[in-house]
């Protein structure tokens, strides 16, 4: 990777001075999180990867109330339900069911059903809840996979999630209802749940049966080693580019001793298989997995969520923060997004960033040209030499959810203060074919940190946001993205030369490691955006 330059822009000006400045160029005031934009809308947070009871590693103390009420406490805005795809040993309030069940019927009988009560009577009705499942995608590692009845409601297409489940799992079959069975079976449904080509086959089923309702979130990537190759997400990117175009960099279960749970030995062989300040190495890296799709032309998003099971037992294992808590996704969601199909097209538009321990609160960031202005997500077509704006706005809340101790129920009053944000660039070629030497690449060597901002760079306004205006000219298509942290560029054993270095285990007694990992946590605070796209022509 080459080091960022305040000077030399070689990738993008070819025989020009560059200018750079930093100013407050936006005219914009109003709300956290809302920025005046082409149409209305406004940004909304959530979480996309959660856990109760009814998952097999989670507690009985983290039931749907329990949760439910932490997410809103935490004012999300919408939450996706994803307990895991296998047997389910109790409902929603934690009671023991008499038999373990395929978790497809649990879902509907208690959680889909639980969820309508409440809102039905009030209570969140204002609020997204929606459930999916996460799978455990056969030789790979986990898949979230949310699937609707229809475009209109954010109802879950329950009968689909049954069939999914018989289809694409190792659940023995008298998990599942006789007569459903039967009924596949008399269809000639097949079993397979054992090969990466069933992951694919998977994907298509997808594809065929819920084409423009349903979407899949690739879980925690790099977690353990071998899982997944560049290669393995070409592919179904390829096979299922409106279904599966998103990647949880910003992993949850931060609150595990090993951070994210990736608990794979610290070696260098491991390396890929690590985070860094808490994001997956596919994301963290620049250059890495995540930029060589990218520099494809590929919209693939990156995610923060929590994967919340529980956050510290009566054993004080400790796993994750709560939906909302430390995690959050902010999406922005025009006023014109109702039901299922406002839900994916929203996602689908990449229009959002993730964060940790609240570092900022609101970004705007946007690429100004002749043809007109391009968000996070979007591609902005301009001319070969013309000079476009970069504008970057941003805006960090007054203090965090950082409780000291852990276990307590006092804030530490910190404020969440953005030491500096880097723009990251990188070229977009072709896309790679299959069966090339190129459909392996899992790099780009052309990406690379072009500016680091500080705050000697950026003017914070009367509203509170600190506002930095760049202006380059531009000679081939490229993307940019933002990253920004709390942390210095030089910071023993949490960053190197402004890269976040690999997370370590924490240690010590039970009161020692659980305060360590949330200090730790909360002094290595991360946000990303995503990648607006330039096509010169």
């Amino acid at each position: 990777m080459r080091a960022p330059s305040k000077f030399k822009l070689s990738s993008l000006v070819v025989g020009v001075a560059t200018l750079f400045s930093a100013s407050v160029s936006l005219a914009d005031t109003g709300t956290p999180g809302l920025i005046s934009t082409d149409a209305p809308g406004k940004w909304t947070k959530g979480d996309l990867h959660t856990h109760t009871v009814e998952s097999d590693d989670s507690r009985t103390t983290q039931t749907l109330d329990f949760l439910l009420k932490k997410s809103f406490d935490y004012k999300l805005d919408w939450l996706a339900l994803t307990n895991h795809l296998r047997a389910s040993s109790y409902d929603n309030n934690g009671n023991k069911l008499p038999s373990s069940v395929a978790f497809a019927y649990p879902m509907e009988s208690y959680e889909i059903q639980h969820v309508k009560a409440l809102q039905s009577a009030g209570t969140y009705a204002d609020k997204k809840i929606f459930s999916g499942f996460e799978w455990d995608v056969p030789t790979h590692d986990h898949v979230g996979v949310t699937l609707f009845d229809n475009a209109t409601t954010l109802d879950t297409a329950t009968r689909g999630v049954r069939e999914f489940q018989y289809r694409f799992t190792t659940l023995a079959e008298d998990q599942f209802d006789s007569q459903d069975v039967a009924v596949w079976k008399s269809r000639g449904v097949t079993r397979t749940n054992s090969t990466a080509a069933d992951a694919l086959t998977a994907l298509s089923w997808l594809k065929t049966n819920y084409p423009t309702t349903s979407f899949a979130t690739l879980n925690h990537p790099s977690r353990n080693p071998g899982k997944y190759t560049v290669n393995d997400l070409r592919q179904m990117n390829d096979l299922a580019p409106d279904i599966l175009f998103m990647i949880e960099g910003m992993v949850g279960n931060q609150m595990e001793p090993d951070r994210g749970g990736y608990t794979s030995d610290y070696t260098s062989a491991n390396l890929p298989n690590r985070v860094y300040g808490g994001v997956d190495a596919m994301v963290a890296k620049v250059g890495g997995m995540w930029d060589a799709l990218l520099g494809e032309g590929r919209h693939i998003w990156n995610i923060a969520d929590s994967d919340s099971h529980f956050k510290i037992d009566s054993s004080s294992n400790s796993s994750g923060y709560y939906p909302g808590e430390y995690s959050k996704n902010y999406l922005w969601m025009p006023d014109t997004a109702t039901g299922s199909a406002g839900m994916i097209d929203s996602l689908r538009a990449g229009r959002l960033f993730g964060v940790f321990g609240d570092l900022i609160d609101a970004l705007d960031f946007r690429v100004v040209g002749s043809s007109g202005t391009a968000y996070m997500g979007q591609t902005i077509d301009v001319g070969s030499g013309e000079r476009v704006k970069f504008t970057i706005k941003f805006k960090s809340p007054e203090t965090n959810n950082y409780l000291k101790p852990v276990d307590g129920d006092q804030l530490a009053y910190m404020k969440p203060v953005v030491n500096h944000v880097d723009l990251i660039v990188g070229d977009v070629t072709a896309k790679a074919a299959a069966g090339t030497p190129a459909y392996s690449v899992a790099t780009n060597a052309s990406t690379h940190v072009l500016k680091r901002f500080t705050a000697a760079d950026w003017k914070v306004g009367a509203d509170g946001y600190a506002s930095i205006t760049v202006q380059l000219q531009v000679n081939k298509n490229q993307y940019f993205r933002l990253r920004g942290t709390n942390l210095a560029v030089d910071t023993p054993g949490l960053s190197s030369g402004g890269e976040p270095l690999a997370d370590q285990k924490a240690t010590g007694d039970n009161t020692t490691r659980l305060n360590a990992i949330n200090d730790r946590n909360y002094s290595s605070l991360w946000f990303y955006s995503n990648p607006v796209f330039v096509t010169v022509h």
